[in-house]
């Protein structure tokens, strides 16, 4: 066996076993059959070691025979043929390990583990265990997919289920009303990311004929080279891709719903919000950076954008009382910083920040219950709280409007919920009324069907007898 042969073999095993842990997961939970703990545990440390070590066997591989990318192809799964442009717009599925998805996936496959192995103790006996981690193996195919995705259509199916495997663990406790409505605000901004995204991916098609990022990015493994799309179309798709980073990784003006997602339990807070899903929207970016250089104005806006959401997480974290909303805004400034990072053309160093930041935002959202509990002790012990009294009267009044701001989080959610939330709920209670207006039209329509004849059997005439 060559060494290609045995790259492609090892990548395809990395990317078969999140996508056998999600089946497994799912599928027993369909049928109800219920997997004892103890199984579960083992079942996804089995699937997330063996991702991790093969995917550490491809990197070893490709810095053994300098190698710059490892391609593996799983066929075209579904193409339309246009009439009109005598064109075919085909879903690919094709996977890449190159400079920028490998240590991604890397990270992916240790941070998720850790999580899996920290929240296999911490949700003990919980009685949505189960449900936790069939959310959890599709989070992380969702999140392998993204990672190594090839083409804009791998990428985009693996963002559609890391979306809603995120939507569905802020609402994973659903027997209260605010765990609920979060979740509804969370999935209402990430369909608006979303549909920004697929008309992006549309227009790609129709600029270069294709999804493929070595065809539309330059020839070769990222950081490719030019892109080959005009830089009229390269501003205005790149705004759409723009928009969708900015919805997934809670970029302004879509920064409200990262706090709000915390009402998951906290091993889905550290691996969504502080970790992973929060850092998609940069990874989406650095993949289309090429499309970015195409474009002084979209850098500017790219860089605009990033600086100005770092500059709101860092003064609105200032002012938050409870740990896990202050580590969601200290999250927002330095995604903000990172998509900055991205927009000057940093590439190399935005990896290294987003790479560093999810390490230490795991590693802070799983103390936190701990450190909250150690500073209880400390306060029992001291006998008062451990809080800095300030005065408010000796503010300035600059200071005391830009506490007031903070505290507020400068009215974004009521923004938010002007412009995407309550369209987007009014949109499908409207589509569900018209579905069942249609479908009492329909029973009126169809005659209602005979009774059936009671049998006369001797029992049946004793009876009534």
């Amino acid at each position: 066996m060559t060494s290609d042969q045995l790259a492609s073999w090892l990548a395809s095993i990395s990317i078969a076993a999140p996508a056998l842990l999600a089946t497994v997961f799912c599928v027993s939970s369909l049928v109800s059959t219920r997997l004892s703990e103890r199984t579960t545990a083992r079942l996804t440390e089995l699937c997330v070691v063996t991702g991790l070590v093969t995917a550490f066997g491809v990197l070893v591989i490709m810095l053994w025979t300098g190698s710059r990318h490892v391609v593996v192809e799983l066929g075209n799964w579904a193409a339309v043929h246009d009439a009109i442009e005598h064109d075919d717009y085909h879903f690919h599925f094709k996977f890449v390990f190159d400079r920028l998805s490998v240590p991604f996936v890397l990270l992916t496959y240790v941070l998720v583990g850790t999580v899996g192995a920290f929240g296999s103790r911490y949700l003990h006996r919980e009685r949505g265990f189960h449900r936790f981690f069939a959310q959890y193996g599709l989070f992380l195919l969702g999140m392998v997919m993204a990672a190594l995705a090839g083409t804009v259509e791998t990428l985009f199916f693996g963002w559609e289920l890391v979306g809603l495997s995120s939507a569905l663990l802020v609402g994973y406790f659903h027997d209260r009303p605010a765990p609920v409505r979060n979740a509804q605000r969370v999935w209402s901004v990430y369909r608006f990311a979303d549909a920004a995204f697929l008309v992006a991916a549309v227009a790609m098609h129709q600029c270069a004929g294709g999804g493929d990022f070595s065809a539309m990015m330059g020839e070769g493994a990222w950081p490719y080279g030019h892109a080959s799309i005009e830089p009229g179309a390269a501003l205005a798709i790149g705004l759409l891709l723009l928009t969708a980073a900015a919805g997934k990784s809670g970029l302004l003006p879509f920064s409200e719903w990262v706090p709000r997602a915390m009402e998951g339990p906290t091993p889905s807070s550290a691996i969504f919000y502080g970790a992973l899903s929060v850092h998609l929207g940069a990874y989406l970016l650095l993949r289309v950076s090429p499309l970015l250089e195409s474009s002084h104005l979209l850098q500017v806006a790219v860089v605009t954008l990033g600086l100005a959401s770092a500059v709101y997480g860092a003064v609105v974290a200032r002012a938050q009382t409870d740990i896990k909303t202050a580590i969601a805004f200290a999250s927002v400034t330095q995604v903000g910083l990172i998509t900055a990072e991205i927009g000057l053309g940093l590439r190399y160093l935005a990896l290294v920040h987003l790479v560093g930041h999810a390490c230490l935002r795991t590693l802070q959202l799983l103390r936190a219950p701990s450190l909250l509990d150690d500073r209880r002790t400390i306060e029992d012990a001291l006998g008062g709280r451990l809080v800095n009294q300030v005065d408010a009267t000796e503010l300035s009044p600059f200071r005391r409007w830009l506490y007031r701001f903070s505290l507020n989080r400068g009215s974004l959610d009521a923004w938010i919920d002007r412009l995407v939330v309550n369209p987007f709920i009014s949109l499908f209670a409207t589509a569900r009324d018209a579905e069942e207006r249609w479908l009492d039209c329909l029973r009126r329509d169809t005659p209602p069907k005979p009774a059936a004849p009671v049998p006369t059997t001797p029992v049946a005439e004793a009876e009534v007898a």
